[in-house]
């Protein structure tokens, strides 16, 4: 007997779901004999690569983990007192395992589908209501990408705002975090706003051209200053304010809402979040209800159900990008929603006094850290401070040798100068220790010669701040922040909150166009490690080259995949990408003298984030028609470009394209565009079906984000984390996005996000994708996703029209099952897509790109048993609409209007309606035997917007509003 040695267990086999003969089956359903033939007859020649992709070849988990800890160990781990919107934390180790380290959480998907995502949505309420607390405002979104894009959403509400129509110049506070301004003039440039930076305590308010202005607080140095006046005289002058603020300082410090301010940002991750090189970290907007109808990003609120009881939906302006497209004033699609879980569950597990406490502790040691050193001479600035100091040095010998002496002992500081002069900064936080402020003493004791006094943990201080500034105010004091502080107590309310959630854990999400794959254990596990998550953003780079290596590794692959010369990280979402890549374009046009090429092409059937970053980027959306079978009007698009030749900027395309169809005339759309001066951006929502088969480059693109949480694996974590890198040929390269405080590789272009490289911790998952994938077997994820799409589409069509196909009848890796001929019966897609809830399964994407439709991608992941199984539902679900044709069951009162059926209701002594209990909530034998229970019958939206209720409100408060609203009215009318 022979044994012939290779690797035994192949990661490309864990990631694809069918196995071979599964897949021989598939292929004799779909009436192909291989999948090369079903691939040839799919995605058209003459785009086609002509050779594989040059990737490393792909590793075993085992092997990867081993290969990555030996990567990961070249990150040095310093002592961090840089600062700056970002401080050293503890994630507390029980949500650690039970949330972030948790597929339960980490794989679910946007709540869209509230019924069955009860449990974020009160992990959001919970956040929201945290923000809505320490900062003193009446409103919160369930969180922004990081502070300085946070910042520039309110410079764009407010000058959307403002009744000073001719007003183009907002003030900005030199004492903003640098890299707040760096992204805000980023974001006002394009929009022709001009930034006035300077000094709050001098400036002039009555400049006619300013709309608004944005302070921090405590300021970047660390002093702390009472806005109360500055706010007054801006109102005086109808000027809207804005107030960076720092979370945990707001617990000791007067907050800014109190002081006036019209709306306060910042970034929640001290509260538990890791510092991850930068990211993830969920930023925060709180508002007056004055703006709630323009608060961009999403608000979670509570409305009630078909039962009437109470339920959480996302609120008003929810994905209205979608729906106001070029008029939209935000693109904000996903959020960091994962990271707000986390914050939000830390304020919920250690509460207010425990949080106050964290606080206490940081301005205590502050304190004895400044009469240390001052007791050393040196000359501390700030009067009033939260957690950092300011120190003024004699000259610029004595700040190296302090830099020399500190990194030595593994500290970093924040070295910076202010007028000429030299300065150190130095910010305290939740995990310093007396022993840490002795090592601090030490360094400078050193470097002066002098002997420092013993430094010792005094067991009480004197706050001297003004009474304006301290905060007198309560927070956090619904129950949900004063109950669940034992780990018992945390552990039983995280699992309830999960166990009102589907995810991928439960069942496949056959989202179109969001690609809910596989988030593989062994991509995730490095996403934790302190060699990952423990380092500042603004930390030498010689202490982050492990991440370098990362860096460099992922560019030089996705380089490969798109056929791009240039790639950029930075971006921490597909929809920041889409702007970031639109700036390349336009910095491209500046440079040569172009300024006036300002018209972006956007097709009719895009993505709605496509026209909201054109018009962010400064540019007019003109529309392309779309023709009856779902492709670009080649003829529209030709007459358009030629018709705008001399402004031409830019086509934005989606390919394949949003239907699901590998369009025949992309490479004649590309050349046309190119014609007449333009560039071509391509939407890489789609990639999942170009990866080793073509590329963006191939087609004729010039630029392309990558939404890594689709085609690369970063899970999609409730609604984020995302990542959105770009890649450009090699003219558009010297656009890409810089940073003010790190050298990204000699980039000078302004920052479109607060870190250099983004969502950098999570850029691992990707890089431990590709790595255990090899381009062989990225190149069969994207033909075994053909190839589950197509064999959907073979068993449904026969009971749901499939709306758009390529010239042989194929779909891509996703398709569009037509639902609109159910109308004339009274069914709506959306009872198609509750009703599958009883069946176990979340919905495809409803009604985009075409309303009254299902858009369905099965991913690559899925096993042929859990298609089958999603499959039978929708056969099911077909029976049970054709009872309804057929007046076999009443149009109004029947299982589908119904839907989604819960527990309390089954089991209701009385049960009056024409079909069983057991048609409602076991219409399968796979759901009798793995039942998943939505918490909440049909939610009441229209209910819930009318009567907004954003944040956590004691039960007594409305529960006399309710009894007397569901007496009055019944609730949704199906």
């Amino acid at each position: 007997m022979l044994l012939k040695t290779k690797p035994a267990d192949v990661f490309v086999d864990r990631h694809n779901g069918p196995d071979s003969a599964a897949v021989a089956d598939m292929l004799r359903t779909i009436g192909v004999e291989s999948i090369d033939q079903l691939i040839d007859e799919t995605v058209p020649a003459a785009i086609r690569l002509k050779k594989p992709l040059n990737l490393p070849a792909a590793l075993t988990e085992r092997a990867f983990l081993a290969k990555f800890k030996q990567i990961a160990g070249k990150n040095r781990l310093f002592k961090n007192y840089i600062g700056l919107g970002y401080h050293d934390t503890q994630l507390p180790p029980v949500i650690q395992r039970n949330i972030l380290e948790n597929p339960g959480w980490y794989t679910a998907y946007t709540p869209y589908q509230a019924e069955i995502a009860q449990g974020r949505l009160e992990a959001l309420i919970n956040y929201q209501t945290m923000i809505i607390d320490l900062t003193g405002l009446e409103i919160a979104n369930a969180s922004l990408l990081d502070e300085g894009t946070a910042a520039a959403e309110t410079l764009h509400m407010f000058h959307s705002l403002s009744k000073k129509k001719n007003a183009t110049r907002y003030f900005v506070s030199e004492q903003v975090l640098p890299q707040t301004i760096d992204v805000l003039r980023t974001r006002a440039t394009p929009l022709g706003i001009e930034l006035v930076v300077g000094d709050h305590r001098t400036f002039d308010l009555t400049d006619e051209s300013l709309f608004g202005a944005i302070l921090q607080y405590p300021a970047a140095d660390g002093a702390v200053y009472d806005y109360t006046d500055f706010i007054s005289k801006a109102h005086d002058n109808n000027l809207f304010v804005t107030v960076a603020a720092d979370l945990l300082s707001l617990t000791l410090l007067t907050p800014p809402g109190e002081m006036g301010a019209d709306a306060v940002v910042g970034n929640s991750q001290r509260f538990g979040v890791p510092m991850g090189y930068g990211g993830p970290h969920a930023g925060f907007l709180a508002t007056k209800d004055a703006f709630k109808r323009v608060i961009p990003g999403r608000i979670i609120g509570q409305s009630i159900d078909a039962a009437g009881n109470k339920a959480y939906r996302m609120a008003l302006q929810t994905r209205e990008q979608h729906i106001r497209r070029e008029k939209a004033t935000s693109n904000i699609c996903t959020a960091q929603v994962l990271l707000s879980v986390l914050a939000g569950m830390y304020a919920v597990y250690h509460g207010p006094q425990r949080i106050r406490q964290f606080a206490s502790n940081v301005h205590a040691l502050t304190q004895t850290l400044a009469g240390a050193l001052a007791n050393l001479g040196l000359n501390q600035r700030n009067e009033f401070y939260f957690d950092t100091l300011d120190l003024k040095l004699e000259s610029t010998e004595l700040q190296q040798a302090i830099r020399q002496e500190a990194e030595a002992a593994g500290i970093n500081f924040r070295y910076f100068e202010e007028h000429g002069t030299p300065r150190v900064g130095i910010s305290l936080h939740q995990n310093t220790e007396i022993e840490d402020v002795r090592a601090i003493v030490a360094v400078f004791s050193k470097v002066l010669g002098k002997e420092a006094a013993a430094v010792e943990l005094p067991a009480e201080v004197t706050v001297n701040w003004p009474a304006g500034l301290i905060r007198t105010s309560e927070y956090l004091t619904h129950p949900v922040f004063n109950t669940h502080h034992s780990e018992t107590e945390i552990l039983r309310y995280m699992k309830q909150l999960e166990n009102k959630d589907l995810s991928l854990a439960h069942s496949m999400i056959p989202l179109g166009s969001c690609t809910m794959k596989l988030n593989a254990t062994a991509e995730m596990i490095p996403v934790t490690w302190p060699e990952i998550g423990g380092l500042h953003p603004f930390a030498p780079r010689e202490q982050a080259q492990g991440y370098a290596e990362i860096f460099t590794d992922l560019e030089k692959w996705l380089c490969e995949v798109t056929g791009f010369a240039a790639v950029s990280l930075q971006p921490n979402s597909g929809a920041q990408g889409e702007y970031a890549g639109l700036l390349a374009i336009k910095g491209y046009h500046d440079a040569r003298g172009d300024q006036h090429r300002n018209v972006a092409l956007i097709p009719a059937s895009a993505h709605g984030t496509n026209p909201a970053s054109a018009v962010m980027a400064g540019m007019q959306v003109v529309v392309v028609k779309s023709t009856e079978e779902g492709n670009i009007d080649v003829e529209d698009l030709k007459a358009k470009a030629a018709q705008y030749a001399d402004k031409l900027s830019c086509l934005m395309v989606t390919y394949p394209s949003t239907h699901g169809v590998y369009e025949e005339t992309i490479i004649d759309i590309c050349e046309t565009i190119h014609q007449h001066g333009g560039r071509v951006y391509m939407d890489g929502a789609n990639m999942n079906a170009q990866v080793g088969l073509t590329s963006p480059a191939t087609i004729g693109a010039d630029v392309c984000h990558l939404n890594l949480h689709k085609t690369f694996c970063i899970p999609h974590g409730g609604g984020g984390p995302g990542v959105g890198p770009i890649g450009v040929v090699a003219d558009l390269a010297p656009y890409l996005s810089g940073h003010v405080l790190i050298d990204a590789d000699g980039r000078t272009a302004g920052a479109v996000t607060s870190a250099p490289w983004g969502s950098a911790s999570i850029l691992p998952i990707s890089y431990a994708y590709i790595n255990m994938m090899g381009g062989e077997g990225l190149t069969q994820a994207t033909r075994i996703a053909i190839l589950n799409a197509n064999y959907i589409k073979a068993r449904l069509e026969e009971h749901y029209p499939v709306l758009y196909t390529g010239a042989n009848g194929r779909c891509a890796h996703e398709m569009i099952l037509d639902c609109r001929q159910f109308k004339k019966a009274g069914i709506e897609v959306e009872d198609i897509a509750k009703r599958l809830m009883d069946y176990g399964f979340h919905a495809p994407t409803v009604s985009f790109p075409v309303a009254g439709t299902l858009m369905v991608e099965p991913t690559e992941s899925e096993s042929k048993e859990e298609l089958d199984r999603f499959i039978e539902a929708m056969i099911s679900i077909r029976k049970e609409i054709a009872a309804v044709e057929a007046g076999r069951a009443d149009a109004k009162d029947n299982v589908l209007k119904h839907a989604p059926h819960t527990a309390a209701a089954v089991l209701a002594h009385e049960w009056t309606r024409p079909y069983t209990r057991e048609e409602a909530v076991y219409p399968t034998e796979y759901a009798r035997a793995h039942k998943f229970w939505p918490t909440v019958a049909r939610i009441d939206s229209a209910y819930g917007d009318r009567n907004l209720i954003c944040s956590c409100t004691p039960l007594e408060q409305y529960v006399d509003a309710e009894e007397q609203l569901v007496s009055t009215d019944k609730g949704p009318s199906y």
